[in-house]
C-alpha cells in the first residue's frame, strides 16, 4: 500500500504541477498581476489534481504492483506454465486448502467448492478455441479456468457462457497470501538488466521520438513561463540528442 500511495501521489504531483505552471505562463501572458495568477493557478491545479485523483485511484488500487511482486508474479507464472500438470493441480490444491477452501483432487480433475478448476498455463493468451474445447468437453456443467491471461475472444466466450476465470494476478495473490509459492520455482532467478543493458536501451534508436516531443513541449512552454532560458536550453539538449539518437542510436 505504501508503494502504491507514492506512485499515486507522484503522478498527482506531476499533473498539479503541469496544470500550475501552464496556467501561471498563460495567465502572466495575458497580463493578469503576478499574486492573482498564482492564486487562480493554485486552484486550477487542486481541481486538475482532484480531478485525476478521482480517475486514477480505483484503477491503481487495483491493478498496481511492486517491482518486486511483479517480478514475483512472472516468476509464479512462469513456473506453473513450465510444471508437469499433476504438480500444478497439487500446488493449485495446496493454496486452495490454505485459503480455507473446500477443496479436493479426484484422478486429472481439481475441484475448489464442488466446481472443476482447470489449469491452462501458457506463455500466449489462452485462445477462444481452447475454451470451446472446455465447452465441449464440460457441456453445461460450470467450471472455472486458472491462466497466466486470456485473449479478448475466449473473454468474450467465458462471459457469453457465464464461466468463471482466475487471472495471473488472482492466481499470485492466492499464492502469496497463503505463502504457498513452490520452492524451488523453475527458472525462477529471472535475469536482471545491467546498467550497460539500460544505457544502451536507453539510446536505441526507437526513442528519438520521446525526446524530440519533449524537447518541443518545452521549447513550447518557454513561450509561457517566467524563466524561459530553463525551457529553452533543456529543450534544445532534448531535441540534440532526439537527432544523435536518430542517427548513431541502436536499432
Amino acid at each position: 500500500m505504501r508503494s502504491l500511495s507514492f506512485a499515486l501521489i507522484a503522478d498527482l504531483l506531476f499533473y498539479s504541477a503541469c496544470a500550475f505552471l501552464a496556467a501561471v505562463g498563460v495567465l502572466r501572458f495575458y497580463g493578469a498581476p503576478l499574486w492573482l495568477a498564482l492564486v487562480c493557478a493554485a486552484t486550477i491545479a487542486l481541481a486538475v489534481g482532484g480531478i485525476a485523483f478521482l480517475l486514477m485511484y480505483r484503477s491503481r488500487h487495483k491493478k498496481y504492483l511492486t517491482k518486486k511482486e511483479r517480478e514475483a508474479r512472472e516468476a509464479l507464472l512462469l513456473h506453473l506454465t513450465l510444471e508437469k500438470p499433476e504438480r500444478v493441480r497439487a500446488a493449485l490444491l495446496s493454496a486452495y486448502l490454505a485459503d480455507g477452501k473446500n477443496a479436493h483432487c479426484e484422478g486429472d480433475t481439481l475441484a475448489v467448492d464442488g466446481v472443476p478448476v482447470v489449469p491452462l498455463f501458457t506463455m500466449e493468451p489462452v485462445s477462444a478455441d481452447e475454451i470451446a474445447r472446455l465447452l465441449r468437453e464440460y457441456g453445461k456443467e460450470p467450471f472455472c479456468v486458472a491462466c497466466n491471461s486470456l485473449s479478448a475472444d475466449a473473454e468474450k466466450l467465458l462471459s457469453a457462457f457465464g464461466i468463471a476465470a482466475t487471472g495471473g494476478d488472482e492466481i499470485y495473490s492466492l499464492f502469496s497470501r497463503t505463502e504457498t509459492v513452490p520452492d524451488p520455482l523453475i527458472c525462477g532467478e529471472i535475469p536482471r538488466k545491467t546498467a550497460k543493458q539500460k544505457f544502451r536501451r536507453s539510446f536505441s534508436k526507437s526513442n528519438a521520438r520521446p525526446f524530440f516531443v519533449s524537447g518541443a513541449l518545452l521549447l513550447l512552454m518557454s513561450l509561457f513561463t517566467f524563466f524561459p532560458l530553463y525551457y529553452v536550453i533543456a529543450g534544445s539538449v532534448l531535441l540534440f540528442c532526439a537527432v544523435a539518437v536518430r542517427l548513431f542510436g541502436y536499432a
